[in-house]
């Protein structure tokens, strides 16, 4: 590669430029300009896949069973004595706390209690094997549910078999999606959904599912939508149908589990009572129910007994009206499943692979379709019950399946004599914590704009649905990033007193410029979105620039405009092509452009585009602080006027002390640069060199 230099010495500046300059010596670190030899683009698009084939060719036998069964991870280092025993006990007390669960989240999907039941069967198992998360409890969860029900509400009535055919379908659906992203490593896509967006979406959302609750706790039905305006209407409607007795009991229940959780939260030796809330509920209930057989209470009902047989989904005609839940419900299972799975991780000391978790949810959710699941992702509560266990295996979380087929082998009869309102006030018990207020108070203070983007997206789910909710969401949370994108932050720059470092003025009023130059950091890459938006703000700051905090010699208007690149992290066609024409506009005024610290890839695309040529290698700079000496001198050249003998030997004085100032500058760079001592305040006023800082009065 050839080598050249950006900075040449000032005999070359002398005859190379038609500027005007001064012989004043100047510290230039030269800068590698790229050559045509030099590797193209394509080295760069390629090299992910180079790293990964790599990595792969590398990988022996026990990484490659690793690779497809993450179990085996803590399989080959499990420490009986000291893992079994938590993880037993973790696992008894998250199945326990499912079996409830499971079947009051299949009643808010719409199913049969026995579904929820099988859904937190099969899918524990096979997450076990094929998750990378040791601490996540999958399985039925109430915003899944709410999702379930809302879209197959509007396709057939939910005491239909094909209710039930087309959420198993939706679970085939779901998993196979899973796996495809994870598969093709495209985790990274929910990364565009803001926090504002979920935090809104599953506040709402949770509104939405305690209404729909409270046909269990006021006795009599309700109209069932995702919208809040017909469930209230609905309530209202039917308020001279209301019964007491379902209403007293369950909100007893629902102030037990309350008190339990809050008492479980709150004291470490009481933990095991958060747990434990939702099975308190059901045996109490059942027992109310078993000795006073109250006759207004609503009970589940039979359920069938035994382990769900093998079958495959059903109806996949309705597979294309069902893709937009399918891929809303993988949403949601990336952000609330690899979300808690990568916390619990980073809690607990391992590395997670959010591809690797996302195809072992996938996994889970095909394999629970064949028997008879609906659609499965990780539970925040009963993961945070697994975490505060001592859960430390994925051993927890076959304990947990184990607990749930001997309920399903031994207890389905006695789950018949379970009120429904003690199903209900699970639900809302658990779905009250997803009521974000706290987080709302929070981007209040912060962020006004992610305030109104949490607001926005709420207020669309409760009053036009969780679809429309979420598309309303991400298309305002897009928007902002496109907003933001297409105006990036502009600073202009000027530099501290007694160093060579160079800030943004308005952060640091200290910070002074000099007179006909502009510095301007640009905070972004420049591509075709905002390149116009770049190209205004140049124009303004070359006429319109605070020169109250001016040094250097008094000129009239801007000669040099050098841009600060190193934040550049990519520039495309469209930019360099503006860069040009920007370039021939300031020529025809008589200004000229400077380019400081641009990266590689960006300088090579200049250089491939001809613009390095075009501006001049002699204005590409390592940093800003040479970038400013070499415009500095050219300054300083239209102010100087021919001087006679005389005054030449009266200002030899003069000259000797700038002299020996600038060699004092020049050795004491590397020392100000490596913190080896403090800069040091010159007390030298001379406007013609680099004068000291001129505090507004």
């Amino acid at each position: 590669m050839e080598i050249t230099y950006a900075s040449p010495s000032l005999s070359d500046l002398q005859e190379g430029s038609s500027m005007p300059t001064s012989t004043r010596p100047v510290k230039i670190i030269p800068l590698q300009h790229p050559t045509a030899a030099t590797t193209s683009s394509s080295f760069a698009a390629g090299a992910f896949f180079s790293r990964w084939i790599s990595k792969l060719q590398r990988m022996n036998l026990v990484e490659w069973v690793e690779l497809f069964l993450p179990c085996f991870r803590w399989i080959r280092t499990y420490k009986w004595r000291e893992y079994f025993q938590v993880d037993l006990m973790a696992g008894v007390t998250v199945g326990i706390m499912l079996v409830p669960q499971a079947m009051s989240y299949a009643k808010l999907a719409g199913l049969q209690p026995i579904y929820g039941l099988y859904s937190g069967f099969v899918p524990l198992f096979v997450y076990a094997l094929f998750g990378s998360s040791r601490q996540l409890a999958v399985g039925p969860v109430a915003l899944v549910s709410l999702l379930v029900s809302n879209v197959l509400s509007g396709i057939v009535d939910s005491s239909d078999a094909l209710y039930t055919e087309l959420a198993i379908l939706l679970a085939l659906m779901v998993g196979i999606l899973e796996c495809i992203m994870g598969l093709l490593r495209l985790g990274w896509l929910i990364r565009f959904i803001s926090h504002s967006v979920i935090s809104g979406f599953t506040s709402a959302s949770a509104i939405v599912i305690a209404l729909s609750q409270a046909k269990y706790f006021l006795g009599y039905d309700i109209e069932r939508s995702s919208k809040i305006i017909p469930l209230v209407k609905s309530i209202i409607a039917g308020a001279d149908e209301f019964k007491w007795l379902p209403f007293v009991m369950g909100s007893t229940f629902l102030a037990i589990l309350l008190v339990m959780k809050h008492l479980g939260k709150s004291r470490k030796q009481l933990r095991f009572l958060r747990a434990a809330g939702p099975l308190t509920a059901v045996v109490l209930g059942t027992t109310i129910v078993k000795i006073f057989h109250p006759s207004s209470i609503s009970l589940v009902g039979d359920i069938p007994q035994g382990l769900p047989e093998f079958s495959i989904p059903k109806n996949f005609g309705y597979a294309m009206s069902l893709i937009p839940t399918a891929l809303l419900i993988t949403g949601v299972a990336i952000l609330e499943s690899v979300g808690i799975a990568k916390a619990l991780a980073a809690k607990n000391g391992y590395e997670l692979d959010s591809n690797q978790e996302l195809f072992g949810l996938g996994v889970a959710n095909i394999f629970g379709s064949f028997f008879s699941a609906y659609p499965t992702t990780g539970s925040f509560s009963r993961s945070a019950v697994n975490n505060e266990s001592g859960a430390k295996t994925g051993l927890s979380g076959i304990i947990a399946g184990i607990i749930m087929g001997c309920a399903l082998l031994f207890l389905t009869p006695l789950f018949e004599y379970i009120p429904q309102c003690a199903l209900a006030a699970i639900v809302i018990s658990a779905v009250m914590s997803l009521v974000d207020y706290n987080g709302a108070i929070f981007l209040w203070h912060v962020d006004k704009k992610d305030f109104l983007l949490w607001a926005i997206t709420s207020t669309t789910t409760l009053f036009l649905g969780i679809e429309i909710g979420v598309l309303v969401g991400v298309g305002v949370s897009l928007a902002f990033v496109i907003h933001e994108s297409a105006n990036p932050h502009i600073a202009v720059l000027g530099r501290l007193p007694g160093t060579t470092v160079y800030r943004n003025v308005q952060q640091y009023p200290e910070a002074y410029t000099y007179n006909g130059i502009v510095i301007v950091r640009i905070d972004a890459p420049i591509y075709f979105a905002n390149i116009s938006y770049i190209k205004d703000r140049l124009r303004e700051y070359e006429v319109d620039v605070d020169r109250s905090t001016k040094r250097g010699p008094e000129v009239e208007r801007i000669y040099f405009v050098i841009l600060e690149m190193a934040p550049v992290t990519y520039i495309d066609s469209s930019a360099v092509q503006a860069l040009k024409d920007l370039h021939q506009e300031y020529k025809m005024r008589d200004i000229q452009i400077a380019i400081s610290n641009p990266n590689r890839e960006v300088l090579l695309t200049l250089s491939r585009s001809g613009a390095v040529e075009i501006i001049g290698k002699e204005w590409y700079f390592v940093r800003v602080h040479d970038a400013l000496q070499v415009c500095l001198q050219h300054v300083q050249g239209l102010k100087e006027t021919p001087k006679t003998t005389d005054s030449v030997l009266e200002d030899r004085p003069s000259f000797l002390r700038r002299l020996q100032k600038q060699r004092a500058d020049d050795s004491s760079i590397s020392q100000l640069e490596s913190g080896d001592r403090t800069p040091p305040i010159s007390i030298d006023s001379d406007p013609q060199l680099e004068p000291l800082l001129f505090r507004k009065s």
